[in-house]
């Protein structure tokens, strides 16, 4: 998901006339993500899933349930999809280690819009001609208007296009996650992890609505906080959840015990921001994740695990939230530091046991067109 504003008039050209400036901070308020979304899911068998009963209310997605009012179901299909996912934005990254930890990459193709946006949102502005090599838009705009004409909300990542018509299906990211595992299992590599193991569902679900309300959410509210009343409060609410974790992570390799889940995809891609963006754009700095023991091990653990380190573009992350965001940095100075070396430093947290994929094995190397820059990542030398 962008942090962007609903769009405007894709007429026009004007850099200023496109500023994001007014969009994330209202003057003495908290800040609200707006989480109404396209809730249209892909699915193996469409007719079933319709005849299930609608989903409760929730910001984390569902599991066992059908669709939302509205919402339409269409068939799970490989090669008909393309996933847009922008480096730079957490909510997309997490579609993308799944789709990688899954080994979805060959059913479902992968587009990449550059790092930063206005108003009227993604660009594929590091394709050639600047445009999506399959879909052939220039913006993401125009893949959102191809579906529903002069779309009033913001037009996010991650999103799923169906490449024969050029429209967005869905934007509903924490359903995406739940449904690569679920509903795409035909297509899964040989050794995918169990990222929704049964017995352990009960138990994090809770933590999945913690990690999302108080960690994920809760450095935007810090940020984007439009008084120190309400930067105050969303401060106290982060630290109190990040001591959890912290505590939590003391006695257990990954957050629900030996082995990685969706609850472990949804944590890391904040905390892999947070030293580079969070500590000092979202003023989230009492203290740095790197003087975190517990979290900063589990950190780079995750890191160095194949999947997850690989997907992460320093660079292209910091140019997102100091360019994009006028209100909280109108300079657009983007800082040189810190030094990102350390997440290859060893973690140690073999000696809580466990191993990150049970039964089953990791991923094999990053596709080439799929690779993070040369120096934008410590796992990536120049």
């Amino acid at each position: 998901m962008s942090d962007t504003a609903a769009p405007s008039d894709a007429t026009g050209s004007h850099e200023s006339e496109h500023s994001t400036r007014g969009s994330y901070v209202t003057s003495g308020a908290e800040f609200s993500r707006d989480t109404n979304y396209i809730e249209d899911r892909i699915v193996a068998d469409p007719a079933a899933v319709r005849r299930l009963p609608a989903p409760p209310p929730s910001k984390i997605g569902s599991l066992g349930y059908g669709l939302g009012e509205g919402a339409e179901a269409w068939p799970v299909e490989p090669g008909r999809y393309r996933l847009v996912a922008a480096n730079a934005c957490p909510w997309a990254n997490r579609t993308v280690i799944v789709r990688r930890l899954l080994g979805l990459e060959d059913a479902i193709s992968l587009g990449r819009p550059g790092p930063t946006h206005d108003a009227r949102s993604w660009t594929f502005d590091l394709d050639p001609d600047g445009r999506d090599p399959v879909l052939g838009t220039e913006r993401l705009q125009q893949n959102y208007f191809a579906r529903f004409p002069g779309y009033p909300r913001g037009i996010t990542v991650p999103a799923i296009v169906d490449i024969p018509t050029g429209g967005v299906v869905t934007n509903d990211y924490p359903q995406i996650t739940l449904d690569f595992s679920t509903q795409w299992r035909e297509f899964h590599r040989e050794g995918a992890p169990n990222l929704l193991p049964r017995d352990l569902l009960d138990e994090m679900w809770p933590v999945i609505e913690r990690v999302f309300t108080e960690v994920n959410n809760g450095v935007y509210r810090c940020g984007f906080a439009g008084s120190q009343e309400a930067y105050d409060a969303a401060y106290a609410r982060l630290w109190d959840a990040l001591d959890w974790l912290e505590q939590r992570l003391s006695t257990r390799r990954y957050l629900m015990g030996g082995t990685i889940t969706e609850a472990d995809v949804r944590l890391f891609t904040t905390l892999a921001r947070f030293d580079p963006v969070y500590h000092g754009h979202f003023k989230t700095n009492r203290s740095k994740l790197a003087e975190m023991e517990h979290l900063w091990g589990y950190a780079r653990d995750l890191f160095q695990t194949p999947g997850f380190g690989d997907t992460i573009d320093f660079v292209q992350i910091k140019q997102h939230y100091y360019i994009t965001h006028e209100d909280v940095n109108p300079t657009r100075i983007v800082p040189a530091g810190p030094d990102l070396g350390n997440w290859l430093d060893p973690h140690g947290r073999e000696r809580l046991g466990g191993e990150p994929f049970g039964d089953g094995t990791p991923p094999g190397p990053v596709r080439e067109g799929e690779r993070i820059a040369a120096g934008h990542n410590p796992l990536y030398q120049l």
